[in-house]
């Protein structure tokens, strides 16, 4: 190997390395875990950047992600989501709804324990945004 093919590898990694510095926060984001390519499973998504592997992410179990994003909107909110005021609840569920939460196995139970409500309160905010929709839209509920 020559010294230039030394030095073009040490800066295809270097690049790598910036590669993968720049998505790590969209990897933190979404639960993720990135990994050395060596240790990439079956499942885990391999990342390629002009042409090299630099690395591997795994992603997380539905249900973890759901537990991450309720952690994330406490935060937010400064508070357990229980304490929250029922518009805010609502706000939540709505958030929630969109991201795709009440697809997870048991994930209207998850939000309605961590919301200090009952599974038919959360389906009532769901509705309730259901319904708002077709007002909005003109269209006639029946």
């Amino acid at each position: 190997m020559t010294a230039e093919a030394g030095t073009g590898r040490e800066a295809a990694q270097g690049e790598g390395a910036r590669f993968v510095e720049a998505v790590r926060p969209l990897v933190d984001a979404f639960g993720g875990d990135l990994l050395p390519v060596e240790r990439a499973a079956v499942d885990d998504v391999v990342l390629r950047w002009e042409g090299q592997e630099v690395a591997a992410v795994r992603l997380p179990h539905l249900a973890e992600s759901l537990d991450r994003i309720l952690g994330e909107l406490e935060r937010r909110y400064g508070m357990p989501l229980a304490q929250l005021d029922r518009k805010e609840k609502q706000s939540v569920v709505r958030s929630l709804e969109a991201r795709g939460a009440f697809v997870v196995r048991h994930g209207v139970e998850t939000v309605a324990q961590a919301l200090g409500v009952s599974r038919f309160t959360v389906y009532n905010y769901i509705n309730y945004r259901d319904e708002q929709r077709a007002r909005d839209h003109g269209e006639e509920q029946g």
